[in-house]
């Protein structure tokens, strides 16, 4: 099976770059590489409200959107549960 290409978004890059303590970070970009073979892991879930999904790591959450046709997983938005649903 042919792994998915990962694009980060610059305000997401911006998140991981800065806050996340180094404990955490780790472990989220270990998350987040893993989402190439297998965009939708165990404990992905769809957000209703939009059509993205989320894994979480720890008190953090990853929100992305899957493009199967063009086999692309696009990391939106990184952050704390409790701000990342916050618009």
């Amino acid at each position: 099976m042919e792994s998915y290409k990962l694009l980060i978004k610059k305000s997401a890059a911006a998140e991981l770059a800065g806050g996340i303590p180094k404990r955490d970070l780790g472990k989220i970009i270990q998350r987040i590489q893993g989402l190439a073979d297998d965009p939708r892991p165990g404990g992905s879930r769809k957000l209703s409200s939009r059509n993205v999904y989320r894994i979480r790591q720890g008190d953090y959450r990853v929100v992305y959107r899957v493009d199967d046709a063009a086999r692309t997983v696009e990391v939106v938005k990184i952050g704390h549960r409790s701000e990342i649903y916050r618009d």
